[in-house]
């Protein structure tokens, strides 16, 4: 028999240990707005993980920092792919660690879609780099994004991005926006109202991410700091900062994998309209 339930009563690391005391096998099914991913048990143990793009322990350490959404359990599900060596323990220690982490990193990372460019006063700071720190320096050409020099150096952007920390903190990198991939042209031709209706289409999908969580009032800021420009005529541009505003509380408070998800959902908003 399946076992379900909400990832807002019953978070998943506890959902997970409540299974796998038992020794069962087989698969959870969860599902997040339009996300969803796979953590497969083998005798209890988790082997093997699906969320997105990642797969392994990455996956388990997204799929922990839902906070809302559906999970099932399917019992007598089997995989034969075995990604994952850790321990049960391990792993939720690390997925708690990093949810910690995050905290305090995106206090200065706000999205993975950000880009590095390289701080005025750089050639002034004298610093000694590792060869991590080395080794991201040389994917920095002011157009990539993080996830883009992850992508680059094979790594995950929550590593990459405690290294690209480092380097903002002694003043070698700075970040600035990278929108390129909105098709937000396609706004320009737009009405007031129909500007509105994209807008309010946004904010639900950020509301979907963030819903029954403590930052709902700062979603509705950023929404109320769009209407305030959208009056003063900016329109289109409104829209843009009302993106920016919403995609880093996201990151903030959810994770980058679930900014990329918004961001992605609302270029298929805009190319809709």
């Amino acid at each position: 028999m399946a076992f379900q339930g909400s990832l807002r009563e019953l978070p998943l690391p506890d959902v997970i240990q409540l299974v796998a005391v038992s020794g069962k096998t087989g698969v959870f099914n969860l599902r997040n707005g339009g996300d969803s991913g796979q953590i497969f048990l083998r005798k209890g143990q988790i082997v093997h993980a699906l969320a997105g793009t990642l797969a392994g322990e990455q996956a388990v350490y997204e799929l922990a920092r839902w906070f809302q959404g559906d999970f099932v359990f399917t019992p007598g599900t089997e995989t034969e792919l075995e990604t994952i060596d850790k321990s049960n323990t391990n792993l939720l220690m690390e997925a708690a660690r990093q949810i910690d982490e995050w905290k305090i990193l995106s206090k200065k990372i706000e999205s993975t879609r950000m880009v590095p460019v390289f701080a005025p006063q750089a050639s002034r700071v004298s610093v000694s780099f590792t060869p991590a720190e080395w080794a991201v320096i040389t994917k920095v050409d002011e157009r990539r994004s993080i996830e883009e020099i992850a992508a680059g150096l094979g790594q995950g952007a929550f590593d990459v991005c405690k290294i690209i920390y480092g380097l903002l903190t002694s003043g070698v990198l700075a970040l600035r926006d990278d929108l390129r991939r909105l098709p937000l042209e396609r706004l320009k031709r737009l009405g007031t109202a129909e500007l509105a209706g994209v807008a309010e289409q946004i904010h639900r999908l950020a509301q979907t991410l963030l819903s029954g969580s403590e930052w709902g009032n700062e979603l509705d800021g950023a929404l109320r700091l769009y209407r305030a420009e959208a009056e003063a005529g900016r329109g289109a541009d409104a829209i843009a900062d009302l993106v920016r505003s919403e995609e880093k509380l996201v990151s903030a408070h959810a994770g980058p994998n679930q900014a990329k998800g918004f961001l992605d959902r609302v270029t298929s908003v805009l190319q809709a309209v």
